[in-house]
Parts: C-alpha cells; sequence; structure tokens
C-alpha cells in the first residue's frame, strides 16, 4: 500500500484494489489537491479543512459517521470522537477512522482534540500506520500527540495537521518540530510518499515524515 500526504490532514491511501482518500481540503485553506479519483473518501467532521469530498472523482463513497464499513475489500470503522477536550461542547463532533487496506491498519485521527478514551483506544484496535495531528490549537498538541502515539503502540507514525508554509489561515498552527522532539526523531527526512506492507513493518515505533509539496 502507498501512504500520500496532500496537505493538512488530507492524505491517499493505494491499495491493490481500493483508494482512499482522507479528509481532502479546500483551497481557502492553502492547498490545492491534484486531480484524484477515489473509491472512498473518509471525512472526519464538517469543516472547509477537511470535507471537500467533491473535488474527488471517480464517484466515491463518502463516508462521514462512525459505524462498520466494508468497501472494495477495505475493512472501515469510523469511531466517535470530540474535536475538543470538553466532549464536543465548543467545536463539535470528530471522526476517528481505521482502514484495513491490504492487511495494514491505517488510523487517521482526524482533528482529535484529546486524548482518546480506553474505549475509543479499544474500539480503534490494532494500529499499524498513525496519522496524528500535532499542531495543537484546535487540535492536540504535540505532547497530547505523544501520549496518544504510547496509547495506541502504532508501528509508523505520520505527523499530519501543523503549520507550513502553504497553509492560510487565520489561527497558526504550531508547526512539526515539537512533536519531532517529542517523539526523539529531530533528524528525520521527509519523503514524497511510503510505501508499506506487512511484512516491512518496523519492530519499534517509528516516525515517517511526508512532505506534501512533492505529493500527487
Amino acid at each position: 500500500m502507498e501512504i500520500t500526504w496532500l496537505g493538512h490532514s488530507c492524505f491517499r491511501l493505494r491499495g491493490r484494489d481500493v483508494s482512499i482518500v482522507i479528509d481532502p481540503p479546500d483551497r481557502s485553506t492553502g492547498y490545492n489537491l491534484p486531480r484524484l479519483t477515489a473509491d472512498v473518501v473518509l471525512v472526519s467532521h464538517d469543516h472547509p479543512g477537511h470535507n471537500n469530498h467533491a473535488a474527488i472523482g471517480g464517484n466515491p463513497k463518502v463516508l462521514t459517521g462512525p459505524g462498520e464499513y466494508e468497501i472494495k475489500g477495505a475493512s472501515i470503522v469510523g469511531v466517535a470522537t470530540a474535536h475538543d477536550g470538553e466532549s464536543g461542547r465548543r467545536r463539535g463532533r470528530n471522526v476517528a477512522w481505521i482502514a484495513q487496506v491490504d492487511e495494514v491498519d491505517v488510523c487517521h485521527l482526524g482533528d482529535l482534540g484529546s486524548t482518546l478514551t480506553t474505549g475509543q483506544a479499544e474500539a480503534l484496535g490494532n494500529v499499524d500506520v498513525l496519522l496524528v495531528p500535532v499542531g495543537g490549537h484546535n487540535t492536540i498538541n504535540a505532547a497530547q500527540a505523544a501520549e496518544v502515539v504510547t496509547l495506541l503502540e502504532p508501528k509508523i507514525v505520520i505527523p499530519m495537521h501543523y503549520q507550513t508554509e502553504a497553509r492560510r489561515a487565520e489561527t497558526k498552527l504550531d508547526g512539526v518540530e515539537g512533536f519531532l522532539r517529542e517523539q526523539g526523531a529531530g533528524d528525520v527526512q521527509p519523503l514524497p510518499r511510503l510505501s508499506v506492507t506487512k511484512a516491512s513493518l518496523p519492530d519499534e515505533t517509528q516516525v515517517v515524515l511526508l512532505d506534501y509539496r512533492r505529493a500527487g
């Protein structure tokens, strides 16, 4: 399976039989999506930075709520979480997604606003690759993201939802550097994309940094 970061919280998971796009952003965010088609689009919450499913071609199935789904061989589970630390009272709900593609379990936490409860972690189950927000302000910050990594024990961690040169918004997020320091990965170099199989997963948690500027 190939994982590509398309900026902000948007990723493409491309397996042998299925293509999934998660949280496609509107152009107003500063991230311009390439021409994309997919079988499935997953949306963590209804916000322009995450819900631009109209930009994805191929007549995909759009999933926006918690539940269990099976599409083109991919097993997908959506788990209800909150977009803030007050059970969603300020910013509303968020869906954390876990998708099994080519036997690899990829978890995308969307705009998670607080560390996961034990119940939420159990509902997500096994996590091979974790896509975690680290920019703070309207999601968890670097230290909270590190707590989530400890809780879920993924094999690979890919940070997302942090400040970049492309991002345009009134609220400036933290950069990725704080999270890299938390993980002891300050010297990690960005990749254009990540190809991963069940057999190639590392034995211990490894941080992978992806580069949206070369994505597509």
